[in-house]
């Protein structure tokens, strides 16, 4: 009987088969590495755009807030100027209410009292002055309570000196609506 040796087509075949497992190994590996590579090369990319986003977006921040600074600096000069405005409006209505004020201090006062002195601290008016007898004190009161321009008289004292009474009272202006005061 002949015999056949299959032990050389085996091996050879083993060979080839091993040869293509490690080709098939390394080119795994080496597609893997590609791919290890390229997601990594993505994510630096994407990585990079978002960096530059940001820088972007951080110097629009920057611009945005000095536009803000002026702003607010334009608002603080819109106020002094409204603050400035009101205060010349102010002094330009009580004018003629300070010249009013004067007007009724005589037009209130009775025969037989004489002012000393007047003085205006914010809206209360102070005055001394000299009267014949306590009863044109009384009478000077209820005039400056029933004018609408003062309110609340407030005697602080009443002395005798010479023969005239020597008085001192407080009384607190006010400024009557538009159709009062006409």
């Amino acid at each position: 009987m002949a015999r056949i040796n299959l032990r050389p087509w085996r091996e050879e075949r083993n060979e080839r088969l091993q040869k293509r497992f490690i080709g098939n190994m390394i080119g795994a590996a080496l597609l893997g590495v590609v791919a290890v590579l390229g997601v990594s090369y993505y994510y630096d990319v994407q990585a990079d755009r978002q960096d530059a986003r940001n820088s972007y977006l951080r110097a629009e921040i920057v611009k945005l807030d000095q536009k803000i600074k002026e702003i607010e600096e334009l608002r603080a000069k819109r106020e002094r100027l409204l603050e400035r405005l009101n205060a010349i409006q102010q002094l330009q209505g009580n004018r003629p209410v300070i010249v009013r004020n004067f007007d009724e201090m005589v037009r209130v006062l009775p025969d037989g009292i004489y002012y000393q002195s007047l003085v205006r601290r914010g809206e209360t008016i102070t005055i001394d002055g000299l009267a014949e007898d306590n009863n044109d004190v009384s009478s000077l009161m209820r005039r400056l309570d029933g004018s609408i321009w003062f309110s609340e008289p407030d005697l602080s004292r009443v002395d005798k000196s010479e023969g005239l009474k020597r008085f001192n009272m407080q009384a607190d202006m006010t400024r009557p609506k538009a159709e009062e005061a006409n």
